[in-house]
This record gives C-alpha cells, sequence and structure tokens, in this order.
C-alpha cells in the first residue's frame, strides 16, 4: 500500500510482537507528526537497550551487570529458586511482593511446533545451580499453556531425582495466558497456594 520510506517503516513496525498491519500504520503516522527531540529519545533509548543491556550471569535475567538487582540482593532466599520462561514474568511475580527467594529465567518454553527443545533452554544452567545443594525447593512458574506445561512436567522429571521439592503454581492463573498479563492479586494468589508436584 505504502511505498518508499514510509512503506518500509511500517513493515519494520509491524515485525513487532503484538503490533498489526493497522497499528503499524498508526504508529508509523505519530512517529511522522511527533516531534523531532521525542523520536530522537526514542532512538537513542532503542540503541543504549541493545548496547547495554545483557543476561544475569547466574538467573539469566536481563541486567546492566554481570548479576541482576535480584542476585545482588543479599536479603534474597538462596533456598528457593522460581524458574519462568522470560524475564517480563520475572517482574511479574516481583510486582507480587510475595516471592522472596531468586530466579532462573529459561529462556522459552518447549515447544516441537516452533523447533524450541529441551536443549534450547537454560536447563543445564539451572541444574548447575542446583549441584551443591543450597536449593531446597524450585518453584516452575511456567506459563499455564500446553508449552508451559510441557516445560513443567520436563522440569519435574529432571528435578525430582535430585531431592529437591519441586511446586506449581497454583489455580488462579487462567488456561492459555501468560503471566505478564496477569494481575497482582491473581498471581500473589497463585504463589501462596502452589501445590507441590508428586
Amino acid at each position: 500500500m505504502y511505498e518508499g520510506v514510509i512503506g518500509s517503516l511500517i513493515e519494520r513496525l509491524g515485525k513487532l510482537p503484538g503490533i498489526g498491519p493497522k497499528s503499524a500504520q498508526r504508529i508509523a503516522f505519530w512517529i511522522l507528526e511527533a516531534e523531532k527531540q521525542d523520536i530522537d529519545d526514542l532512538a537513542n533509548s532503542i540503541v543504549e537497550a541493545k548496547q547495554k543491556i545483557r543476561f544475569c550471569n547466574v538467573c539469566f535475567n536481563v541486567s546492566e551487570e554481570d548479576l541482576c538487582r535480584i542476585c545482588r540482593d543479599p536479603r534474597r532466599d538462596l533456598k528457593i529458586i522460581c524458574a519462568v520462561e522470560e524475564s517480563k514474568d520475572v517482574i511479574a511475580i516481583e510486582r507480587t511482593r510475595e516471592f522472596k527467594g531468586r530466579y532462573h529465567v529459561l529462556g522459552g518454553a518447549i515447544s516441537p511446533i516452533d523447533g524450541v527443545g529441551p536443549d534450547d533452554l537454560r536447563i543445564k544452567e539451572l541444574l548447575k545451580r542446583l549441584a551443591d545443594g543450597v536449593v531446597v525447593e524450585v518453584i516452575v512458574a511456567t506459563d499455564p499453556n500446553l508449552e508451559g506445561e510441557a516445560t513443567a512436567t520436563y522440569l519435574t522429571r529432571l528435578l525430582l531425582p535430585m531431592g529437591v521439592s519441586v511446586s506449581r503454581l497454583a489455580s488462579g492463573l487462567p488456561v492459555g495466558g501468560d503471566l505478564e498479563y496477569a494481575d497482582e492479586v491473581t498471581l500473589g494468589r497463585a504463589f501462596e497456594g502452589r501445590r507441590r508436584i508428586q
């Protein structure tokens, strides 16, 4: 429909997650009408984030340093790890103020249809973190959808023989939903009512 620079901008914006063709067009025209300084600030923020943000050496959460702020916090409980799919899930759980342990970001979920298997996730790194015997519980907080359940089942089979307690978030989260969209109350109740996997 659109050609040249504007067509290219709309096409690139349309590649962003959750942005369809109409949204991409609206954003493109917003960019054209916005103040130059606002657009420069946006562009600089994107470049700076790409240059400075990396993954924590311990939990693989996003960070600007070798260790994220949660792994640096001496008040966090070293005996409990919450395994999540993505860094955005850490933020969702932190908003509840219910969890006081540490995290492990898997980097996705098992999805054979998308070509994602266990070796594509940070499962080996999780197992290394459990090797010293300090961790006594792993909370599997993957999304309550098909891929999240497959990942939880796979992790449970690996972790139970290691002698750690494995629990899964309780009901309260909608099946087929994503953790990042759950409100604080629902996610908080899910943490309080988590169940042990036998």
